[in-house]
C-alpha cells in the first residue's frame, strides 16, 4: 500500500485509506490492523467517518461484535419501549378504577356491576 510523504507529516493517498477502510470494516483487532498499515488506530476511524458519511444518524458497524452489540441495543430500546407502553397503559386504567370508586364513595352507593340488556 503506498504511502506518499510530504514534508515531516506522512500524507497517505486516497487508494491507500480506501482500503485500509476496507479492511477495517472486517477486522476483528482494529489495533493489529493499524500496526500493520503503520497507522494510529483512530486515523483508520477517522478515515471511515470521512469516507463512509453517516446516512441514518448511526457510524456504520467497524466489524461484526459491534453490529451484534448493535442489534442487541436496538432490540433492547423496543424492549424499553414497550413495557414503557404497557406502563402507561395500567396507570391510565388504574386511575380511571380508582376514579370510578371515589365517584361511587362519595354518593352514597354501593359498588356493583352493570346490568347486561338481556
Amino acid at each position: 500500500m503506498a504511502k506518499k510523504r510530504v514534508g515531516g507529516n506522512q500524507r497517505y493517498t486516497a487508494a491507500f485509506r480506501k482500503r485500509a477502510v476496507e479492511r477495517l470494516k472486517s477486522c476483528d483487532n482494529v489495533s493489529a490492523l493499524a500496526e500493520q498499515l503503520g497507522v494510529h488506530r483512530r486515523l483508520l476511524y477517522h478515515w471511515r467517518g470521512r469516507l463512509e458519511p453517516i446516512d441514518d444518524g448511526q457510524a456504520p458497524p467497524e466489524n461484526g461484535k459491534e453490529r451484534e452489540l448493535r442489534q442487541q441495543i436496538a432490540n433492547l430500546k423496543r424492549l424499553l419501549a414497550d413495557k414503557s407502553l404497557e406502563a402507561d397503559f395500567f396507570k391510565g386504567a388504574l386511575q380511571k378504577v380508582e376514579a370510578r370508586r371515589q365517584s361511587n364513595n362519595q354518593a352514597g352507593e354501593t359498588a356493583s356491576t352493570t346490568k347486561s340488556g338481556s
